[in-house]
């Protein structure tokens, strides 16, 4: 008998009866990595990755999720060498807005937007993939900017728009 067939199908069993052990196993089609490899992708896009960002990330997945500090190390990991092996934002954007609502999509702008800011300074190539990606997700440009106006007021920074 074929192991990977039988244990495909306890896997589907026990995912059905809701008894899965590796719920929390990541793989390329879930919402959290696809989430994960957009911050990621964010925070390397301006060729400069900091302390402020790396921790911002940390918290904002590890809250978001409810991860602890060890799932959330495992997240991104796994996340960047999907960034890294990704050859457009599709195949994360399309994972994110097949699986949120636009509550929850215009939610991961806001994170984005956590994150352009955790550096103090907003790269014009941060901006931009913000926006690609709000576009993407079907976000509208109003709520772009209100999450945007959002993050500056929760951490006291004039809107430079």
């Amino acid at each position: 008998m074929d192991f990977t067939m039988f244990d495909s199908l306890m896997r589907l069993f026990r995912d059905i009866s809701g008894a899965s052990e590796d719920r929390q196993a990541l793989s390329e089609g879930d919402l959290r990595v696809a989430t994960a490899a957009l911050l990621v992708h964010l925070m390397s896009i301006d060729g400069i990755v900091d302390e402020n960002e790396t921790e911002k990330i940390r918290k904002v997945l590890q809250k978001h999720f409810s991860l602890t500090k060890s799932e959330t190390s495992d997240l991104i990991k796994f996340a960047s060498k999907q960034d890294e092996e990704a050859v457009d934002l599709f195949k994360f954007t399309s994972v994110i807005k097949r699986e949120l609502d636009e509550e929850g999509r215009i939610e991961l702008i806001e994170m984005m937007w956590q994150l352009v800011y955790a550096d103090g300074h907003v790269h014009e190539f941060e901006d931009n993939l913000v926006w690609r990606v709000s576009e993407l997700l079907g976000v509208s440009g109003r709520d772009r900017i209100r999450m945007r106006k959002h993050v500056q007021a929760q951490i006291n920074v004039e809107p430079d728009e």
